[in-house]
Order: structure tokens, then C-alpha cells, then sequence
């Protein structure tokens, strides 16, 4: 997985194209847009040295669990190409609406990360780094309030973080996932979680 020097176009389209998508939405019970997410994972893919399609589906990754499921996926292999959409679609844990229940969803969603191919790991795992450096950053902002914003709670979120580390970590060794593993560290500290 080496980064080419210079992205290309198709990034810059990828760029548009999620942007597009995810106009409207924003980071859970705040007012950040959502965008800055995507393009914190796929800043985090591109200096752990994902190639330019991993970096596209790091600007995707959300795309069809959140905004049109089957046609975006369609899409995204019309607009991008069927590697993009494949690492796209590993990242999803529902492509319907509306979603099924969350614990046999992130189980599902657990089960399918520890088999997949490293591209899809790398993604998953830029994800959530950023997504535990957020909640880091809010829980010492908001404290226990701050697990009113997730299906899980407190005790699933966490659940579902530690057990993602997990399951990046069958067969497969990032950087990603060890820090990923130091932040989920770090907020079970704060909120004293033995």
C-alpha cells in the first residue's frame, strides 16, 4: 500500500461527490458537519499510506449506510470503480432502511471486520480512531452525558469499540489499531471502567 504522490482527479470528484452527499448531516448531537469526519479518516488513511482508492472509500465509507443504501453503492462503482465500492460496502454495517437492531448489527458488523481484506480494515480502523478521539474529546467536555447520544449506551459503545479492536486485530497489525486501542484505554480511564 503505497501512496502515489499526487492524488487525482478522482479524488477531487470523490471530494464533491461526499461532500454533496453529506450536506445536510452532521456529527451526532452536534452542529460540526459531517464532512470534517471524512476527511479526517481520509487524512488518517492517506498518512498511514492507503493508495488513492482506499482514500476514495475513506471519503465514502459512510455513504451507503447513510445516504441511499443499494443505488449509492451503484453509484459509487459507476462513478469510482468496483474496488472503491467493495471497500465501501465492507465499511457498512446496513445497507437498509430502517436498520436493523443495533446489537445484532455491530455483531454482524464485528464478524465481517475480522475477515475482511486490509483495505477495508484500514478504513474501518481510520473510522473509528477518529470516531474514539471524538468521543474522548466530548466525554471530557460532557462526561456521562455524553452516552445519551448512542443506541448502545455507555456499556454497548464501549462493548463495540473494544471488541473492533479486536476484531482489526485477527490476523491483521496497524498502527491505527494500536492507537485506536490507546484511546478506547484513555476514555474507559476517564469514565473508570475496569
Amino acid at each position: 500500500m503505497a501512496t502515489e504522490s499526487r492524488l487525482s482527479s478522482r479524488f477531487e470528484s470523490a471530494l464533491v461527490y461526499a461532500a454533496q452527499l453529506h450536506a445536510a448531516q452532521t456529527r451526532k448531537a452536534s452542529d460540526v458537519p459531517y464532512v470534517a469526519h471524512l476527511l479526517a479518516v481520509a487524512s488518517l488513511v492517506i498518512e498511514h499510506g492507503g493508495d488513492e482508492d482506499e482514500v476514495i472509500a475513506a471519503l465514502l465509507h459512510d455513504a451507503i449506510e447513510d445516504q441511499g443504501g443499494a443505488p449509492t453503492r451503484a453509484a459509487i462503482v459507476e462513478r469510482f470503480g468496483p474496488r472503491v465500492a467493495e471497500i465501501v460496502a465492507g465499511c457498512t454495517d446496513a445497507e437498509v432502511m430502517p436498520k436493523p437492531p443495533w446489537r445484532a448489527r455491530k455483531e454482524a458488523h464485528l464478524a465481517h471486520v475480522a475477515v475482511a481484506s486490509d483495505s477495508i480494515r484500514l478504513v474501518i480502523a481510520a473510522d473509528k480512531l477518529h470516531n474514539a478521539r471524538a468521543l474522548l474529546h466530548d466525554y471530557r467536555l460532557h462526561g456521562e452525558l455524553l452516552w445519551e447520544r448512542f443506541n448502545g449506551g455507555r456499556e454497548g459503545t464501549l462493548w463495540y469499540y473494544r471488541s473492533m479492536v479486536d476484531a482489526l486485530r485477527r490476523g491483521w497489525s496497524h498502527a491505527l489499531v494500536d492507537q485506536l486501542a490507546r484511546e478506547l484505554d484513555e476514555l474507559e480511564r476517564l469514565a473508570n471502567i475496569d
